[in-house]
C-alpha cells in the first residue's frame, strides 16, 4: 500500500471513530437540552372524566418545570387501546408521553391480542395517583360490612345482584376478585356508566355497587346507601373511617384506579430521569396533593423500577381474576 493510500485509509478510520463517538453521544446530548420544544400528552379517554383531570392537573405544572408546554391529546375510545398502541410506536425522543390507567393492566387480560407488549414497549417514569373504589349496598340489604355481605352471600347464593359500568371495567373486577378471594357469587349486572348502576342501586334494582367514590359518598352521606368497606391497600385519607376489605380478613384483596406517566420504549435514560424528577417535584407538592386529595385520589410518585414493578404485578393479579371470572371484552 502506498503512504497516500495509507493516509487516506488513517483519515477513514479517524472519520469513522469520529463518527461513531458522535452518535453514541447524541442521546447525552439530546438529553442535556431536552425539552426544545412542546411535549404531547396522549390521554386515553375523553375529556372532563377523572383521568383527564389528573393528566391536566400534572401537565400544566410539569410544563411549568420543564419550561415547555405539554399539550393535551385526548384520544378515547377502544378500550384505551387506540392511545396507548399510539405511544408505543412514537419516537422514543420523550416528545410523546402517556397517561396510562388501570385499564393498562387488565387490558393483557382482557384482550386475546394487543398490538402492543404493556410492559417491554414502554419506559416507565412514575406512577401519578391512585383512587380506591368504594362498595355501596342498598340499606334494605341489611349488611353494614364486607364479612355481613359474605355471610349473605354465602347464606343465599346467586341472590344477590352488583351492578357495574360495564364488563372489565374497575368496578366489575373489583367485585370479582372479592368473589375469588372470599367464594361467593354475587350476580353482575352491566351498566353503561356508573351513573345509571347508582340511580338503579338506590332504587333496589340491585343490591350493590363497587364505584369511585365521588358519585357514591353523597348518596351514603344522604342515608340511601351504606359504604362497607375501601378497595384499596390502606384506608383512604377521604374518607378514613371507612374500613378496607382487606381489614375484613382478606389481607391480598387490593384493587385501585390508578394513573401513571410512561413514554415509549428505549427512551436515553437521562430524559427519563428528567421527567421522572420533575414529575415527582410536582406529584409531592402540597398543592397537587390538595387537589387529588379532593377527587377521592392520593399522590405517589414512586421510581420507574418500582412502577415497572407494579405494573407487573396488576396485570398478573388481573389475568388471574379475568380468568377465573371467563371475562371477556365485547
Amino acid at each position: 500500500m502506498s503512504k497516500k493510500l495509507s493516509n487516506q485509509f488513517l483519515v477513514s478510520l479517524r472519520c469513522c471513530a469520529f463518527g461513531a463517538a458522535l452518535l453514541a453521544a447524541l442521546p447525552a446530548i439530546a438529553a442535556d437540552t431536552y425539552p426544545q420544544r412542546p411535549i404531547r400528552l396522549i390521554i386515553p379517554y375523553p375529556p372532563a372524566g377523572a383521568g383527564d383531570i389528573v393528566g391536566r392537573m400534572l401537565s400544566s405544572r410539569l410544563g411549568e418545570r420543564l419550561g415547555q408546554q405539554l399539550v393535551i391529546d385526548n384520544r378515547g375510545g377502544g378500550g384505551q387501546v387506540i392511545a396507548t398502541e399510539m405511544t408505543a410506536k412514537a419516537a422514543p425522543d420523550g416528545y410523546t408521553l402517556l397517561l396510562a390507567s388501570a385499564t393498562h393492566g387488565v387490558n393483557p387480560g382482557l384482550r386475546d391480542k394487543l398490538p402492543y407488549d404493556s410492559i417491554r414497549d414502554f419506559s416507565p417514569i412514575t406512577l401519578v395517583a391512585s383512587s380506591p373504589l368504594v362498595f355501596v349496598a342498598h340499606p334494605s340489604l341489611g349488611v353494614s360490612t364486607i364479612k355481613e355481605l359474605v355471610a349473605a352471600a354465602k347464606a343465599k347464593p346467586g341472590a344477590i345482584n352488583y351492578g357495574s359500568s360495564g364488563p372489565g371495567t374497575g368496578g366489575h373486577l373489583a367485585v370479582e376478585l372479592l368473589n375469588w378471594l372470599a367464594g361467593i357469587k354475587l350476580v353482575h349486572v352491566p351498566y353503561k356508566g356508573a351513573g345509571p348502576a347508582l340511580i338503579d342501586l338506590v332504587g333496589g334494582q340491585v343490591q350493590v355497587v363497587c364505584t369511585s367514590p365521588l358519585p357514591a359518598m353523597p348518596l351514603v352521606k344522604s342515608g340511601r346507601l351504606r359504604a362497607l368497606a375501601m378497595t384499596g391497600s390502606t384506608r383512604s385519607r377521604a374518607a378514613p373511617e371507612i374500613p378496607t376489605v382487606a381489614e375484613a380478613g382478606y389481607g391480598a384483596y387490593q384493587a385501585s384506579l390508578w394513573y401513571a406517566l410512561l413514554g415509549p420504549a428505549k427512551m436515553p435514560p437521562a430524559i427519563i430521569k428528567r421527567l421522572h424528577t420533575d414529575a415527582v417535584a410536582v406529584i409531592k407538592s402540597q398543592d397537587m396533593a390538595d387537589q387529588l386529595l379532593a377527587q377521592g385520589a392520593e399522590g405517589i410518585g414512586n421510581t420507574p423500577q418500582e412502577l415497572e414493578t407494579f405494573l407487573r404485578a396488576d396485570i398478573e393479579r388481573w389475568t388471574r381474576v379475568i380468568k377465573q371470572a371467563q371475562i371477556r371484552a365485547d
